[in-house]
């Protein structure tokens, strides 16, 4: 045993040795400069080689001008949200290229052509400011709403400057509330007072780079002067607070969030703060007398047991003095979760995904007692409920959409299955060509992962049909079925199969299907998306030759992994904002914050699963990569642009053929306006028709 010890302290030695000189060894870390001179050269370089190549093909004209005009088409659904007794929309479309915060009534905007009124024109703004504005949000104070923080970004990062508007004046409060850019967290209590959590100078950020200390801000007086109510550590994620505003159940909170899945939530009463005692992994919240609770994990308490992915409901001042009797709101089952809840002013709405199809429950609480009934909806793709105003109604917007039919917007009420259609969205291109199906592929480890088929319904099963293959795979994130002009027009107008991969990792069944797929079972996510790459093969949908993998962000990680690991399997990869130095991920950015998803590169037994899939580390000059584009952004600060820079940079030192664009704007996005969108998915389009037709 003594032996063995030893032998594993020596391992463990010299990974430690061997992660250190590979950091030092990195010949690109310079391209993590950002905005250097000479990192910004190579973008220049790199970029114009990508333009002269994909906007000289002949698909690439045709498509980005239509994407131009779908993206800003003013027929899309202007969905608002309710402050006072207005409905508020973000617009942007030709003559907005920033865009519009713009306001109506319901009356109005249950017509075909509501009169808008404008609040805020973005675009004006800039000129006038001389700033590369781009729309963050924007926070208005309830009940009237006539107060509001809107968050501008330049160029579309994370980082926002926040300012008070005066909506009944139509101008920025002067001397108001208003904070330099960082990446703030701000919150009304009344008119004269917010919670601020921000950069309030040296050691009060957390090592995610988001704010950790909690103050009460009065108007009036210096952010300096602010009383300070709580500190997270700066190992943390981030700390927040915020008001609920519900007459007669008012309450004030305070969260710390230690880590992406685990928090801690506080009441905030009296000047003192109490612990609200749920399980540090799960997401509670108060809706009127009730504390919800949704479970991460299996929870035992008070001689019972409440199942992973359960919704409890229990009454909350009961709950704080110890009580511990819950109503089960939701059991998951192996096929079926929680995809989110509504709150009405009289009643919950449960969105349910049944094998990745949504169905809606509602629950009113009568006399104690929680009353259940089926929502009579579409029971095809997609359902999304939004309350329009959870204090003072029952009424709400539900949009209903899949991959085939463009989003419908209705009015509906709880307590009836009566709903009025709105608004829908234009049929960007002629949808009775395609068809859906859903299949299953069988993952190495013998897991069946479910995954979406759209194709042309007269498309040969004879393995040459040009395919996409999406996936995300992590933070508990479900891909479900969506309606997309740009895919129908740019894709599958030109005989191209669309597919998407629903792997552990997401949330589509909850988070037992999540935390399948977390740090040292991470493989088993790349697993899955190569076990649906061989069952389309398997199916003649399509074959390796013709086949193209795509992803963004976490997903972006995962198509550079299953690049290094299965080149064999595809023949053009597009790999999006994402994340590929795995040893350096946690320094850069907010990627601390992820260590919960992947794993601490810095702790050597963990770096030992990590260093497997690492897209950086595992590319290699003596294997074939298919071709791959990369995109991101110079203003990314969430997934620093330095992953992709410096992959492509390795990848071409190693002789691979690769594309590589960098849109100066965007944020995590990849970009800042309709325009750079239709320019972006043009580009990508363009390279995968030239690929695998």
């Amino acid at each position: 045993m003594h032996a063995y010890r030893k032998l594993a302290g020596s391992m463990v030695l010299g990974l430690a040795a061997a992660s250190a000189q590979a950091q030092q060894a990195d010949p690109y870390q310079w391209l993590e400069e950002v905005g250097g001179d000479k990192p910004m050269a190579w973008v220049k370089d790199q970029n114009a080689a990508a333009l002269k190549e994909l906007e000289a093909r002949p698909q690439f004209p045709a498509i980005q001008a239509r994407l131009k005009t779908i993206l800003n088409s003013k027929e899309r659904i202007p969905f608002v949200k309710k402050y006072g007794s207005h409905y508020y929309n973000f617009w942007k479309d030709e003559q907005h290229v920033r865009g519009i915060w713009r306001r109506t009534t319901l009356e109005q905007f249950q017509k075909a052509e509501p009169e808008w009124e404008t609040i805020i024109d973005l675009d004006k703004l800039a000129e006038e400011e001389k700033e590369n504005w781009v729309w963050a949000g924007v926070n208005c104070l309830y009940p009237k709403g006539e107060r509001c923080l809107v968050a501008l970004s330049r160029g579309g990062g994370d980082a926002q400057v926040l300012r008070e508007y005066d909506v009944s004046q139509r101008a920025f409060v002067a001397g108001g509330f208003a904070l330099p850019e960082a990446k703030s967290d701000v919150a009304w209590i009344d008119q004269d007072t917010v919670f601020v959590a921000t950069d309030f100078g040296p050691d009060s950020m957390t090592t995610s780079g988001y704010p950790r200390i909690i103050k009460e801000w009065k108007r009036g007086t210096p952010l300096s002067s602010a009383r300070q109510l709580y500190d997270a550590k700066p190992e943390d994620l981030a700390a927040g607070a915020y008001k609920d505003f519900t007459p007669g159940y008012e309450a004030q909170f305070i969260t710390r969030q230690i880590g992406f899945y685990s928090s801690e939530l506080f009441l905030y009463e009296g000047g003192q703060l109490k612990k609200v005692p749920k399980p540090d992994d799960a997401n509670a919240y108060t809706v009127r007398d009730q504390l919800m609770i949704e479970l991460r994990s299996e929870w035992k308490v008070e001689g019972k047991t409440y199942p992973q992915g359960a919704l409890l409901a229990t009454d909350f001042r009961r709950f704080m003095q110890g009580g511990r009797q819950f109503d089960v709101l939701f059991t998951p089952s192996p096929t079926r979760s929680l995809d989110g809840v509504t709150v009405t002013r009289g009643a919950l709405l449960l969105n349910e995904l049944e094998n990745v199809k949504n169905r809606l429950v509602e629950l009113k609480h009568v006399d104690g007692k929680w009353q259940r009934r089926a929502v009579e909806a579409p029971a095809f793709g997609t359902l999304e409920a939004a309350a329009l105003d959870p204090v003072e109604s029952d009424q709400y917007f539900l949009t209903v959409t899949d991959f085939l039919n463009p989003a419908t917007l209705y009015l509906a009420q709880a307590g009836s299955d009566k709903r009025q259609a709105l608004k829908s969205m234009p049929a960007f291109f002629d949808a009775k060509p395609y068809t859906v199906k859903q299949f299953e592929a069988r993952s190495k480890d013998g897991t069946k992962v479910p995954y979406f088929v759209v194709m042309n319904k007269n498309a040969k099963l004879d393995g040459k049909n040009p395919a996409v293959l999406y996936g995300y795979g992590g933070f508990e994130v479900s891909l479900k079925p969506f309606y997309s002009g740009v895919t129908g027009e740019a894709w599958l107008k030109h005989g191209g199969v669309y597919v998407l991969a629903n792997i552990r990792g997401g949330g589509e069944f909850g988070p037992r299907w999540h935390q399948a797929a977390l740090k040292e079972n991470r493989q088993r996510a790349y697993d899955d998306f190569i076990a649906v790459a061989q069952d389309l093969a398997k199916r003649k949908v399509t074959s390796p030759r013709h086949l193209g993998i795509m992803g963004g962000s976490n997903g972006g990680l995962l198509v550079g992994a299953v690049l290094t690991q299965r080149p064999d399997l595809f023949n053009a990869v597009v790999c999006q904002v994402p994340l590929l130095d795995m040893r350096r991920y946690s320094r850069l950015l907010a990627g601390a914050s992820w260590m919960g998803e992947y794993g601490d590169p810095d702790d050597p037994a963990q770096w030992a699963y990590i260093s497997k899939y690492s897209p950086y580390h595992n590319v290699s000059k003596d294997k074939h990569y298919p071709r791959t584009l990369f995109t991101t952004s110079t203003r990314d600060d969430r997934v620093h642009p330095g992953h992709a820079r410096k992959m492509v940079a390795r990848m071409k030192e190693q002789g691979h053929d690769v594309l590589y664009w960098e849109n100066t704007e965007g944020g995590h996005a990849g970009a800042a306006n309709n325009d750079q969108q239709a320019q972006m998915w043009a580009l990508t389009y363009t390279f995968l028709l030239n690929q695998l037709k």
